[in-house]
């Protein structure tokens, strides 16, 4: 192997470990422990050793993404759960959950979805299958693959995967189809898409006859299918160029390496995206370049979780009941400031147009004057710039202990119903949380004591940022989550600081024009482990810099509502509430009145 070569490779494996470890949200990832919990293959997942031609690449790149997919998606224990008591089921089981995390990771990042759908399309078109007369000569899996891929993915078949999939399409829609969208619109709820899919394969006809005839090596079999289904077609195209591969290689690298470079120049790219978008890198960088004086003693033990992996979903969903007995007492409440959030945002949705003007789209309606009056010029109409702009509005909840009982509950009620009302306006919302993960200091203390407790060690303890409702998550997917505020051993410490720097980090990055935070909290920032061994301001003065950072860059609109506290020393939008049942009247006011605002600068 050239000099050129090997250095190309190098970059190469170092791109995709890179991405790897950035789409999986682990930057602490044992690439040797990846090899093996997400590749069924007995090779070094990232062996660049044998790439030879551009279709090497793309099978490779895909690989990688899948596989960092799966450690960000796809929870072991809920997998394993609903796995389906026939083994007949269970190599098509693990097919779905490939195909449900992928989809995902191909909507949250175009650059993945592209290298997934590449090598697809690869697979497919090397499928070569001579005789196909009937079910005999394609396995079930093989079709079901092939099934998955035209209904989740929207691929198209070539004309021998068609006909191969032919002979079992009837069997997989029967039972299927009639359940698409509703796993279409689960497929981030893992539970309810896998025990769904769980059900209809137990259920399908074509398994219950198969397992009459089945014996006792079946089992084996299945488990060894998924992994067969995904080498078969790969290893049945490279053993017809096998004879021609030694002629091809060289000519394939040489022509391959401007193209492979420019494929391995967008994978880094894909992965400095992707780091610059990552919440914890982006906030280690915020906290150091706004504030200097500011320390943290060490960020090993932060966290930043997913509200459905934080409690199991019996625990959930009986939260959430006990949030929805709550909404009750609200109900003539919620439906009032509801409509009338709901109808001051649509007012300024509506399309406006000017007419009679010289040009722009022809007025069709004027045309009867040109039919009366051939001397009558045509008239033309223009639609008016709205001063509605797409809008992301962020709701960053104070999670800690001082917030348990009435305050956290009326905070978790507004967060749903303003979830629900912008959701109709298409206005995006973001629900997030935070806390720590201990009282005390937790594990960041248990290091500081460990190295002798140097002076003025900075935050002291172990941060947990609580993801209960993502922007681009519809609110139904995330109403159990939301539920999840009411449980009391989740509520301890406040560091607001790094919590608004974090909740900004998020909310900076999106595409929207409009981009609105607002915090909710009970007061000053609070962390005894902190403040027991630091200057008694410093995290007052660190949630001052962060507000005040925000405020003047003008490119995200913060305000802020105290339950029994006053928090205008913190920031220069914000109202005080006394009494916790004012707090959905005073959420609903606050951002309509903001929408007003704006739009009036306008």
């Amino acid at each position: 192997m050239s000099t050129k070569e090997s250095n190309f490779k190098e970059q190469f494996k170092k791109a995709l470990i890179s991405t790897a470890k950035v789409i999986s949200e682990d930057y602490k990832l044992d690439v040797k422990k990846l090899d093996k919990d997400l590749s069924a293959k007995k090779i070094d997942f990232f062996d660049v050793t044998n790439l030879s031609n551009k279709n090497d690449f793309i099978r490779l790149r895909a690989e990688t993404d899948s596989g960092a997919l799966k450690k960000k998606f796809s929870n072991k224990e809920i997998f394993n759960k609903n796995l389906p008591n026939n083994p007949s089921c269970k190599s098509l089981y693990n097919i779905t959950e490939k195909i449900r995390y992928e989809v995902l990771g191909g909507k949250m990042l175009k650059g993945v979805g592209k290298n997934l759908n590449e090598n697809y399309n690869q697979k497919i078109s090397s499928l070569r299958k001579d005789q196909l007369k009937s079910k005999e000569d394609v396995s079930v899996t093989e079709a079901f693959e092939l099934y998955m891929l035209k209904k989740f993915f929207n691929l198209k078949l070539n004309s021998t995967s068609s006909k191969m999939l032919s002979f079992w399409e009837k069997d997989f829609s029967s039972s299927i189809d009639k359940h698409i969208d509703f796993l279409s619109n689960n497929l981030e709820d893992q539970n309810n898409y896998s025990l769904k899919f769980s059900e209809i394969l137990e259920s399908m006809d074509v398994f219950i006859s198969n397992n009459e005839e089945n014996n006792e090596n079946e089992d084996e079999k299945d488990n060894d299918q998924d992994n067969k289904s995904e080498n078969s077609d790969d290893s049945q195209s490279d053993e017809r160029e096998e004879e021609n591969k030694q002629d091809e290689s060289q000519a394939s690298l040489d022509a391959g390496f401007d193209l492979s470079d420019q494929q391995m120049n967008e994978q880094l790219e894909d992965s400095d995206s992707l780091k610059e978008s990552t919440e914890s890198v982006l906030q280690k960088i915020n906290i150091n370049n706004i504030d200097q004086e500011y320390q943290i003693f060490t960020s090993e033990f932060d966290e930043i979780a997913k509200a459905e992996i934080l409690e199991d979903i019996k625990e959930t969903q009986k939260l959430r009941k006990n949030l929805d007995q709550q909404l009750i007492g609200f109900q003539d409440l919620i439906t009032k400031l509801a409509n009338k959030l709901q109808r001051q945002l649509l007012a300024k949705q509506n399309r406006a147009w000017e007419f009679d003007l010289e040009e722009g789209l022809l007025d069709s309606s004027k045309l009867t004057r040109i039919i009366m009056d051939p001397y009558n010029s045509l008239s033309f109409m223009k639609e008016k710039d709205l001063d509605f702009k797409d809008t992301i509005v962020t709701l960053l909840i104070d999670n800690s202990g001082s917030m348990r009982g009435r305050p956290i509950t009326i905070a978790a009620l507004c967060a749903d119903i303003l979830s629900r009302t912008l959701e109709r306006c298409s206005v995006k919302v973001e629900v997030l949380g935070f806390t720590t993960k201990n009282w005390k200091g937790g594990k960041s203390r248990e290091s500081w004591t460990k190295k002798n407790k140097p002076k003025n060690p900075g935050r002291l303890n172990d941060l947990r940022h609580i993801i209960y409702k993502g922007a681009d998550t519809q609110w139904r997917q995330a109403k159990n989550n939301i539920g999840l505020m009411l449980k009391e051993g989740l509520l301890k410490e406040n560091i607001d600081g790094e919590a608004i720097s974090w909740a900004y980090n998020r909310i900076k990055k999106r595409k929207e024009e409009r981009k609105i935070l607002m915090v909710i909290s009970d007061g000053a920032p609070v962390d005894d482990s902190t403040l027991s061994v630091n200057s008694g301001d410093i995290l007052e003065k660190h949630l001052k810099k962060m507000v005040k950072f925000i405020e003047n860059k003008n490119d995200v609109e913060i305000l802020a509502i105290g339950i029994g506290h006053d928090v205008s020393r913190y920031y220069n939008k914000a109202i005080k509430i006394t009494d916790v049942n004012e707090l959905g009247d005073v959420m609903i006011a606050q951002l309509s009145g903001l929408f007003e605002t704006k739009n009036k600068l306008h």
